[in-house]
């Protein structure tokens, strides 16, 4: 086995890691590093965690203020050589792997990769936050995987194309693991805007369920953990179908992370874009520190009940996995009542936060509520929401949930 510089060897469950050496000797290295192995200098040994989905993940925000590089943190670069991480972590027209430029409609590789724009100004994602604060909550190093490509659907990541290798999202990244040792501590999903319409609601719970038992089979790993993110906000016309696929796709994400073990959700709801569908850099951020706290054992809040008070008066809302009570700058603002049709029961006056619960204050001096109404929090393409807890974890989007006051 060839070692490179700056690579990063997944530990195993004793903390350490065996390397083959080329001269047929393995070397046993605990957690850390920085070592030189096999005359490569820098080799780390900590968590691999693979960067996968599409645009969000791959990284569009501004090259401005971005998060600054650590030691700690490496990248298997697109071109599928090992380096300090740092911002833009994609480079997909280095790629040797043919399905990122046939994406682009490319009819064959290049014969050179694409050389680097040096005035290139968007590119920033959320993988090197995650990896700085993984480190930082738990002393372990990290190596990264750049595997995301933009504007891609779940059919285009189907398991099912793993046979064309390179050629495919599914068997490229595959091949990429297989590539720095065939173990990986994780993936972190970042996916769902393209499949945002009714047909691609209906089939996302399963799209997602083979995926995830594709990696865990083909790893060999039937635990690996798998943590998602809740998408955001597009800024556009609502159309009918546009409204229904985006709160489509959040609620099925939301819980379809509920059904199997090892599967964790952060959201994206709250975090200000740097254009009409892409999370700005200081969002990307927060979000990267939101998926580190998950993968360190913190899940993040998500909707537990609701319950009427003072005779349909007041709504109290409670949230499990909250960490030190919710929070929100300003006035809490997401919540909605809704009927059937998506049209808003304009009767909440007032939210106040108590602790893990929202308290949402209801009008009753007009006529009687109706029958069939709906809670929502952060219905619509672009809703405003910003209620975390202290952690900053915010909580998720989530609704329709039937409601009789």
């Amino acid at each position: 086995m060839t070692i490179q510089n700056y690579q990063v060897f997944q530990r195993e469950a004793d903390d350490r890691a065996r390397v083959p050496l080329a001269s047929g000797d393995v070397k046993d290295l605990p957690v850390g590093g920085p070592y030189e192995v096999g005359g490569a200098q820098e080799v780390l040994v900590g968590d691999l965690w693979v960067l996968a989905g599409q645009s969000n993940m791959e990284g569009v925000g501004d090259l401005a203020d971005v998060e600054t590089p650590s030691p700690f943190v490496h990248s298997y670069q697109s071109r599928e050589e090992w380096s300090i991480a740092e911002e833009p972590l994609h480079w997909l027209g280095e790629s040797p792997r043919f399905v990122h430029h046939k994406l682009w409609g490319r009819d064959a590789l290049p014969d050179q990769p694409d050389p680097r724009d040096p005035h290139r100004n968007k590119g920033a994602g959320l993988g090197l936050a995650f990896g700085k604060a993984y480190h930082a909550q738990t002393g372990v190093p990290v190596g990264l995987i750049p595997s995301a490509h933009g504007g891609t659907s779940m059919e285009q990541w189907s398991p099912q194309l793993r046979g064309e290798g390179g050629n495919s999202l599914y068997g490229a990244t595959y091949e990429r693991v297989q590539g720095v040792g065939g173990k990986v501590k994780g993936i972190l999903w970042y996916q769902g805007e393209s499949d945002a319409y009714p047909g691609g609601v209906a089939l996302y719970p399963d799209r997602m369920t083979a995926l995830v038992n594709a990696f865990r089979s083909d790893f060999g790993q039937p635990d690996l953990p798998f943590y998602l993110v809740q998408i955001g906000c597009f800024a556009t016309d609502p159309t009918p179908d546009g409204v229904a696929g985006w709160n489509g796709i959040r609620e099925a994400q939301r819980t379809w992370a509920q059904t199997q073990p090892n599967i964790g959700l952060v959201t994206a709801i709250d975090l200000e874009l740097d254009d009409p569908i892409h999370i700005g850099v200081q969002g990307l951020k927060r979000l990267g520190r939101r998926l580190a706290a998950v993968a360190a054992g913190h899940p993040a809040p998500d909707f537990a009940g609701v319950t009427v008070e003072e005779g349909g008066a007041r709504l109290r809302v409670t949230f499990e996995n909250v960490r030190g009570g919710l929070c929100a700058p300003g006035r809490p603002a997401g919540f909605s009542l809704r009927d059937p049709r998506g049209n808003e029961i304009p009767r909440l006056y007032k939210t106040t936060l108590d602790g893990d619960s929202a308290l949402l204050h209801v009008n009753g001096w007009d006529a009687p509520l109706p029958p069939d109404l709906h809670l929502w929090y952060g219905w619509g393409l672009n809703p405003y929401c910003n209620i975390t807890d202290a952690e900053d974890q915010a909580i998720p989007a989530f609704g329709p949930i039937p409601l009789t006051v």
